[in-house]
């Protein structure tokens, strides 16, 4: 296999606390691919935001470190929250142009970008819409379209879906993954849904009770491409007992 894109050795993670240090990642190792999508599970105040905000550059490592392509330097990152955080004064294709805008595109480049990738998340209908008067889904993806229009080298999504309703959820897994088939952009995911890491990922990456520290790293071995109804057959159900079985609640 090439070599990875991000390398991350021997994290950690500790913040000062008003009753002492408090640790919340310890001894995290693991690569990622070009064009993988590596899932992040565990149980909540196990460090999967603390890891998502080092791998983004928000935040320094306490120990260790993340080498992208073997270099001590931060990738380009495209980061989506829970909530959209669109703003509300610009319109769906406003908000999506955003970063080209802050990075100096030309017009020329801005208009074809954005355009392509309101396209690409299927609200073409809706760039002339406010964030108000998108749904949850939509507004997400939006907040996708933003992340990706500047063609990031890793898309960090920190449960991206979380607050959305379970039917409007397993919509936008199925849209998501539809995204990522059309571009292939590494991708980082934390999230609570086991069935969602399986449905979307490559590998599953499984933190412990905090300190937060790996103790899986399992493959997902189901073909792609893959659609909703993979979710029933026996190795899906195989993977998810497997999943289940490792969490530390």
């Amino acid at each position: 296999m090439n070599e990875p894109l991000i390398t991350v050795s021997h994290l950690g993670v500790t913040f000062d606390d008003a009753s002492g240090d408090l640790e919340a990642i310890d001894d995290i190792s693991f690569s990622l691919h070009d064009q993988e999508f590596l899932c992040v599970l565990g149980p909540s105040g196990s460090g999967k935001s603390t890891l998502l905000r080092v791998l983004a550059g928000l935040l320094a490592p306490s120990t260790g470190e993340v080498r992208f392509h073997g270099q001590n330097r931060i990738p380009k990152v495209g980061l989506v929250f829970q909530h959209a955080n669109l703003m509300p004064w610009r319109t769906a294709i406003e908000n999506i142009k955003l970063p080209l805008e802050l990075a100096g595109e030309s017009e020329e480049t801005i208009k074809a970008e954005s355009e392509a990738m309101i396209d690409l998340v299927g609200l073409k209908d809706f760039s002339l819409s406010y964030p108000d008067d998108l749904s949850g889904g939509m507004a997400q993806r939006i907040a996708i379209a933003r992340a990706l229009v500047q063609k990031p080298d890793i898309l960090l999504l920190d449960e991206p879906f979380g607050a959305l309703d379970a039917l409007t959820r397993e919509r936008m897994g199925t849209e998501l993954l539809r995204i990522w088939q059309s571009t292939h952009t590494a991708v980082v995911m934390v999230t609570h849904s086991i069935p969602e890491a399986l449905l979307l990922s490559d590998r599953v990456l499984v933190l412990s009770a905090r300190p937060g520290r790996v103790i899986l790293d399992m493959p997902v071995t189901l073909p792609r491409p893959r659609q909703e109804q993979i979710r029933y057959s026996t190795e899906f159900i195989d993977l998810e007992r497997t999943l289940r079985e490792s969490i530390q609640l």
